[in-house]
């Protein structure tokens, strides 16, 4: 089966490329404040080999951003669209309501209306595929989902344990998965935990009936996969784990936190 490229980072590449950035609407202003160097970002990926390209929307929700947030959403997705070629796709991302990587902190079944807000606004915006990411909190996952469902879109749900695997168990995370199968997603997928520590929890997802994929983070610095490591072999050692996850069963490969063009032109090389 064809496997589709994801893009990398964008949140990551926007700070080493010189984005300043701080507080709860970390890179999200990027759309309004910075759209050239977003738009960069994007156009890069498209050179690199991506064929699904991610909006800068993680943290255009009402909460998170607050006045203004459908104005930055929109203009994510424009830039996202008008950055790359016309034969690629656009995700719009939806995120927690609160720290991806504090599932404690969630209102679970009260982040309905937020996750209804976005998917409704992505999908008015014009995107392909509406992608669910970074979900820890098994009763947001789950609301996300199927708000996502609910707009008539494809919706793709994406796990994340932690970025090095701290959150959840691969049984714990595979116990959501079976869950939010039910909900209509159309594919299934784990993000942002340590390329090195990955593969665990995408053979924990492998046999619920859907199509799975991976985007893994670059772990830590010492790993010499990415954040700063930006040479061949960084990114040729990113692609081999990734061989591991295509001969697992994953169908659609990327990067997440730390990962850079250079990454994603090196699963496109061996994929593509």
């Amino acid at each position: 089966m064809p496997v589709e490229i994801l893009d990398g980072a964008i949140g990551t590449e926007l700070l080493a490329r010189g984005l300043a950035a701080s507080g709860p609407r970390w890179t999200a202003r990027a759309a309004i404040d910075s759209p050239e160097l977003l738009a960069a970002v994007h156009s890069d990926y498209a050179r690199a080999g991506a064929t699904l390209h991610t909006a800068n929307t993680f943290r255009t929700q009402p909460g998170a951003f607050g006045a203004g947030w459908q104005e930055a959403l929109n203009a994510a997705v424009r830039i996202a669209r008008q950055s790359t070629q016309t034969n690629q796709r656009v995700a719009g991302s939806i995120a927690p309501v609160a720290d991806c990587y504090r599932p404690d902190l969630s209102p679970g079944e009260g982040a309905r209306d937020a996750h209804r807000q976005v998917a409704t606004a992505l999908a008015e915006a014009g995107c392909d595929v509406l992608l669910c990411e970074t979900f820890a909190n098994e009763a947001e996952a789950l609301v996300a989902a199927e708000e996502a469902v609910r707009t008539g879109l494809p919706a793709w749900l994406s796990l994340t344990a932690g970025p090095f695997a701290e959150l959840l168990t691969p049984p714990a995370l595979r116990g959501i998965a079976e869950r939010a199968a039910s909900t209509g997603i159309e594919r299934l997928l784990v993000n942002c935990i340590a390329a090195l520590q990955v593969r665990p929890y995408l053979d924990a997802i492998a046999d619920l009936g859907l199509p799975i994929g991976v985007y893994a983070n670059a772990g830590s610095r010492d790993d010499g996969i990415g954040w700063g490591a930006t040479d061949r072999r960084a990114a040729d050692a990113y692609a081999a784990l990734a061989q591991g996850w295509v001969d697992a069963g994953a169908t659609a490969v990327g990067g997440c936190c730390g990962t850079t063009p250079r990454h994603i032109a090196a699963l496109a090389e061996r994929f593509a």
